[in-house]
């Protein structure tokens, strides 16, 4: 396992106009983890996973993604799931994997294939026949199907149920190279936790509370949704 980590943030802050998304924050995560990243509607997840992917520019401070700043060398390391969909609604899901195949070098087709279907989708419909979680399966499907270093995934179980949590989840711990790092944004901490090395908590902008998750437990005596909930009462009274 690489010993230099696999994302450095030092006093980052990207504005939309006058509001800081992101307020001086710095994050040190190391490669070979799975990370849960929590926080509040407006707490500058989507932002942060947004930079580090390359898909934001505009900001102050310092991202190193395995030593590059943002720019075509970090982008091939990084595989980024973001919250929305992301594909034609008129195209299959087998098109969708041809066209993972021609945008990324580092695409498995045969891997993404068989993906999809394990996870018990047609290949051959139209996306827009798809239910939410189905659309949720094949776009994990192919964000994961990437031999990434690192891997990004705004809200991968928001909006589906259960049972379709628990694939999605087992469908991450499955195919995710064991020293990569794992980024995973959600407001369902509770799901969530098991399966979490470590935890950062985001507020305003910056960073809470960061750290082992099991180290996080021991020394608050909570669980992190019990402690996710305490922090957050607690920095609004």
């Amino acid at each position: 396992m690489s010993t230099t980590p696999a994302l450095e943030i030092r006093n980052l802050t990207r504005r939309y106009g006058t509001v800081a998304a992101l307020d001086d924050l710095s994050l040190t995560l190391e490669p070979g983890r799975i990370v849960a990243l929590f926080g509040e509607n407006g707490s500058g997840k989507t932002t942060l996973l947004k930079v580090i992917s390359g898909l934001l520019a505009e900001y102050t401070g310092e991202v190193l993604v395995h030593g590059h700043r943002p720019g075509p060398e970090s982008k091939a390391m990084v595989s980024f799931l973001p919250d929305q969909s992301f594909l034609p609604d008129t195209i299959s899901a087998a098109t969708a994997v041809e066209m993972f195949s021609d945008f990324f070098a580092d695409f498995d087709a045969a891997r993404a294939t068989t993906l999809i279907a394990d996870l018990g989708v047609d290949a051959t419909r139209k996306l827009k026949t798809l239910s939410k979680g189905q659309r949720e399966k094949v776009q994990l499907a192919l964000a994961m199907s990437r031999r990434a270093r690192i891997y990004l995934l705004d809200e991968p179980i928001s909006g589906v149920d259960p049972a379709a949590r628990e694939v999605i989840l087992n469908t991450i711990l499955a195919q995710y190279d064991p020293d990569a790092l794992v980024v995973i944004s959600t407001h369902l901490i509770a799901d969530i936790e098991a399966v979490a090395d470590a935890a950062v908590f985001l507020r305003g902008g910056r960073v809470l509370m960061a750290g082992d998750a099991d180290d996080l437990r021991a020394s608050h005596g909570q669980s992190l949704d019990q402690l996710f909930r305490t922090a957050y009462q607690t920095t609004r009274s």
